[in-house]
């Protein structure tokens, strides 16, 4: 079976500030969400192979948050894209709301696995295309959204040293870029993983076009890495 992207819902990309905007509270993160913007509105609205509907269905695409600690863009996106109600946005971070500070993929539909500690979504992610290959399933395609500085983490480039060698194609990371990492890196964060074997893209965060290019590049047996270069964080 065939699943193409979702594209049938009324809202748009000119929405999401509004939806972002009944979130409220002292713990948003709002410079974490708004990097990641546009990189979760392109993958939704043009490349992931998903839906309210499919969430159940085997051959659909799996995207993973990993940079879990600013969620309001990724739930301004869902609510957008019809997994959870909008009504549900106000409540964002309050005891009795589904929409943690932290998303949890037992209270969010859509969201494949629970996650803000920094480090632990490329590894899953390694693990999640190492599975769909067990399986034999060749149509489903493994993408997660990490941040600059969780590339501090020694987990993330035991996961790239692998994932190169393994050949793991229907494997896809985005590095968010905010200029947030603690630790810089010779010739960039490119660099880590064509080291290491991968396809790599670098463009411009905002740039829809540009990032739409990136992410349907082909990279035959090779997993692909895009690395999305945003403004700097500001606090």
């Amino acid at each position: 079976m065939t699943i193409t992207a979702e594209h049938s819902h009324p809202y748009t990309h000119g929405d999401l500030p509004r939806l972002m905007g009944l979130m409220t509270g002292d713990e948003k993160h709002g410079p974490a969400a708004t990097s990641t913007l546009d990189v979760l509105w392109v993958l939704y609205d043009r490349v992931l192979r998903v839906g309210p509907e499919r969430m159940g269905d085997p051959e659909r695409d799996r995207f993973l948050l990993s940079k879990g600690h600013g969620p309001m863009a990724y739930y301004a996106v869902l609510a957008a894209k019809g997994f959870v109600p909008v009504e549900w946005l106000p409540g964002f971070g309050s005891y009795d709301s589904p929409l943690g500070h932290h998303p949890d993929r037992v209270l969010v539909p859509g969201a494949e696995i629970g996650s803000g500690s920094l480090g632990h979504g490329l590894p899953i992610a390694v693990g999640t295309a190492l599975g769909l290959r067990a399986q034999e399933r060749t149509e489903p395609r493994v993408w997660v959204l990490v941040g600059d500085a969780e590339l501090d983490e020694g987990s993330n480039h035991e996961a790239i040293a692998f994932a190169g060698p393994a050949g793991l194609d229907r494997l896809h990371t985005v590095v968010v870029d905010n200029s947030s990492a603690g630790h810089a890196r010779p010739g960039g964060i490119a660099a880590r993983f064509e080291a290491a074997g991968w396809s790599t893209v670098t463009v411009d965060g905002r740039d829809h076009d540009a990032l739409y290019a990136a992410f349907t590049a082909p990279h035959p047996g090779r997993p692909h890495a895009v690395v999305a270069q945003v403004e700097p964080k500001s606090d």
